[in-house]
């Protein structure tokens, strides 16, 4: 079967025509359009090409994997990045052994922080990608699919497994931190 002819189809109903009607073979499909934008978001988190394109690669046949239980309350690709940002972040709290509360102690934010002080407009790109790598990887995370990715902030409850009130919190609390470091970084 040629999947070229199936490159057109939505996600939806390529899973429909996976699950429903047995053609597994056209997971392919969905495998390659979306390779690149997981092995990029994996990048952008472990700095390391070789690495990336692992974890693309293991995020997606866990995907394959999950895809029964896909139910299609939001789009394919919110629900394929979380299972990414969730494999990263657990991975990445593992490896650098975080446990968010106890981070966010030891990396203590003064009680006011003027953010008054910083211009959008006159940020240098350099310096904020120097301070993303210094935050909490659940901190980047959710910066990332707030700001990069433009999810609501139910769809990044329902990713992180936290209420609402606990995303706009941490939202807060992180555009703070890149704040105060941005300011007070050399």
């Amino acid at each position: 079967m040629s999947n070229l002819k199936y490159d057109t189809l939505s996600d939806e109903a390529l899973i429909k025509m996976i699950y429903d009607e047995g053609h597994k073979e056209l997971y392919e499909v969905i495998y390659n359009r979306y390779f690149k934008k997981v092995r990029d978001k994996c990048h952008s988190f472990l700095k390391n090409k070789a690495q990336a394109e692992e974890f693309a690669n293991d995020i997606l046949v866990k995907v394959y994997e999950k895809l029964p239980g896909f139910k299609g309350q939001s789009a394919f690709a919110s629900w394929l990045y979380s299972i990414t940002y969730n494999y990263l972040i657990d991975y990445l709290r593992k490896k650098k052994q975080l446990h968010y509360p106890r981070w966010n102690e030891e990396n203590h934010l003064p009680e006011i922080i003027d953010e008054s002080n910083t211009d959008v407009e006159e940020l240098s790109y350099d310096k904020l990608m120097l301070i993303f790598e210094k935050i909490h990887p659940e901190e980047k995370a959710l910066l990332l699919m707030k700001y990069q990715e433009g999810l609501p902030l139910k769809t990044i409850a329902q990713i992180l497994i936290i209420t609402e009130d606990a995303v706009k919190m941490r939202l807060k609390r992180a555009r703070a931190r890149v704040i105060y470091m941005y300011n007070n970084e050399e």
